[in-house]
């Protein structure tokens, strides 16, 4: 996972409760999950997009 051992992410996590402090760390980690899903829904989206267009594209050559 992006070359990070088990020392480095205790120190990330340590930043992370020092600048945020624990009571904002759950809304912070909720704010990141959320994020995350709405990045990856788009990603999917965008997925079915282009999907959706490839058949449109053989229909049409098809037809012709």
């Amino acid at each position: 996972m992006f070359g990070l051992g088990t020392p480095e992410l205790i120190i990330i996590l340590v930043l992370v409760l020092v600048i945020f402090g624990a009571g904002k760390l759950p809304q912070v980690g909720g704010a990141l999950g959320k994020g995350l899903r709405n990045f990856k829904d788009g990603m999917h989206d965008d997925a079915t997009d282009v999907t959706e267009a490839e058949k449109l594209e053989k229909k049409d050559d098809d037809k012709a």
